[in-house]
């Protein structure tokens, strides 16, 4: 076997998935079938390595299996356009989590800040901001006077 050829628990072992996640990615055909040794092995090369870990991060920032199959079509100006529309919807809904985290870490920031300032404040007798903050948005509004 080259140096460059690899076989299924090589490509497994450095895309961080198990050997099982590389046959249904082959079965699925996001992964070529990659040819095989005389003695049936699969002979797979470091672009498959590539293809699997980038199926692995297009997984993890939301994409489906189908999605993913999409962008790895290979084609004329067709494809392309869809690849494109794809993306584009990708990058919207990716753009929207990215906001919607970058609030709650702001809310977040503000509620930790509120508790440094307590306990700098009062030290052990006090009482949390948040937890006040939470209690009184449970008490219903005629209650509160």
């Amino acid at each position: 076997m080259a140096s460059r050829e690899l076989r299924i628990g090589e490509v497994a072992s450095r895309s961080g998935v198990s050997i099982d996640t590389v046959r249904y990615y082959e079965r699925l055909r996001l992964l070529p079938s990659p040819p095989r040794t005389e003695g049936g092995f699969r002979v797979f090369t470091m672009a498959a390595v590539a293809r699997v870990q980038f199926i692995k991060q297009a997984q993890e920032l939301g994409l489906s299996l189908d999605e993913i199959k999409t962008l790895l079509m290979t084609g004329g100006a067709r494809e392309c356009r869809r690849v494109r529309d794809l993306l584009r919807a990708k990058l919207k809904d990716l753009d929207e989590r990215i906001r919607l985290m970058q609030e709650f870490r702001q809310t977040l920031f503000t509620h930790f800040h509120a508790c440094e300032q307590a306990i700098n404040d009062q030290g052990d007798a006090a009482e949390c901001p948040v937890m006040v903050t939470i209690g009184r948005a449970e008490v219903p509004r005629e209650k509160r006077k």
